[in-house]
């Protein structure tokens, strides 16, 4: 998969798109919760498959860590290692911009996935958007 840095309004258009089919409708998340005010101000990725835009994810930088944020992968691209990939990309970018830290709030159906990857589990189960959530975070190098 070939991961970018949002740069021009056609790969934001595509990250929208990714994200607009897994949550608003594969998972039901109401487009006022998903598409919001915090993406103005993100980093946007987004991740081609044959030209195709297949994953999508935003990262804010807030109180000194990297807040991982709307990390998708479309259903039938899951189970091939594009999230682990979108999320190691992230990861080099909190790294580039100086930061220690990377946090996430996880689904609690993808909490397995993310502790393989080294992220601990530091909440209590909430919920956002009608979906239980927890969050995590893991020390960078």
């Amino acid at each position: 998969m070939l991961i970018e840095t949002v740069e021009n309004d056609q790969q934001l258009k595509d990250a929208f798109g990714v994200r607009r089919t897994v949550f608003i409708e594969e998972q039901q998340v109401p487009e006022d919760l998903e598409l919001d005010e915090h993406d103005d101000s993100a980093v946007h990725f987004i991740g081609y498959e044959n030209n195709e835009p297949i994953a999508a994810a935003r990262l804010r930088f807030v109180e000194e860590n990297g807040k991982l944020e709307r990390i998708c992968v479309k259903k039938e691209f899951r189970g091939r290692s594009f999230g682990r990939q979108m999320i190691e990309a992230m990861e080099k970018r909190i790294e580039k911009e100086g930061l220690k830290q990377a946090k996430l709030n996880a689904q609690t159906h993808a909490e397995e996935f993310y502790r393989s990857l080294g992220y601990e589990t530091i909440s209590s189960q909430f919920m956002d958007a009608g979906i239980p959530h927890v969050t995590m975070i893991k020390t960078l190098n």
